[in-house]
């Protein structure tokens, strides 16, 4: 009896390690197959298939595709978020914005079939389409609270109707920026979008705040956005339509 007391607790931790593992395998092989392959080329068998563990092991942890989906957009939720956070102990620097906006398109690229597709996501998952709903108006008013700082430091000259139009104009441009680059960029289906191109939204949410940039503050942000993130050549003279 004393034998079967130690053991259970050791079975039982073993149990939900290997549980947790097996969850995150199958949250990483769907995250990978859906940005190289899209989502709807992309079903339950082939995911387990990729993971060499049977469709019953993967229904154990996820009922169906769209769990899994839902799952991996409670990811990108948390990175972005955890990415648009104004600090309580300083002032806004001009390198935040960079930070901000570079941490934004990772997460845009690392969970790029999300935004590849994001009309067909939401139209064919009310659930998810509410939570995306609710995830826009907390990102909108922590864009605004990040635009307040910059104003707060100085940087910027915005009146606070001038921060809520920035602020959703800075939404429209990241979360479009995948449509604008297949729509106006790639010739044919077997081109695809590097990081390189999904960059160039940096720059273009840039020029948003261009004319408000304060003049203790105008050459630096120019600056630092020459240095980092400057017009990509494709975008000054786009290619001509065939």
């Amino acid at each position: 009896m004393a034998i079967m007391a130690v053991m259970k607790p050791s079975s039982t931790k073993d149990t939900n390690s290997k549980a947790v593992s097996t969850r995150e395998r199958i949250l990483c092989a769907s995250l990978q197959l859906f940005n190289e392959q899209g989502e709807r080329n992309v079903s339950t068998n082939h995911i387990a298939a990729h993971l060499d563990i049977s469709p019953g092991n993967l229904y154990y942890h996820f009922k169906n595709k769209q769990a899994i989906i839902y799952a991996l957009f409670g990811q990108y939720q948390k990175r972005v978020l955890n990415i648009l956070q104004v600090p309580e102990d300083r002032q806004l620097q001009p390198m935040d914005k960079l930070n901000y906006l570079q941490g934004v398109f990772k997460g845009l690229w690392d969970f790029r079939f999300l935004h590849r597709d994001m009309e067909h996501l939401l139209l064919s998952d009310p659930q998810l389409h509410g939570h995306y709903r609710a995830f826009f108006r907390t990102c909108e008013s922590r864009v605004r609270e990040i635009f307040r700082g910059l104003g707060r430091a100085g940087i910027l000259d915005v009146t606070e109707e001038d921060i809520i139009d920035l602020a959703l104009n800075t939404w429209i441009i990241v979360t479009s920026w995948f449509s604008f680059l297949r729509c106006n960029l790639l010739s044919d289906e077997s081109q695809t979008i590097s990081p390189e191109l999904l960059q160039g939204g940096i720059y273009q949410v840039f020029t948003l705040e261009r004319p408000y940039l304060t003049e203790e503050y105008r050459d630096v942000m120019c600056e630092l956005q020459q240095r980092y993130m400057p017009r990509p050549s494709w975008l000054a003279n786009p290619p001509a339509a065939e």
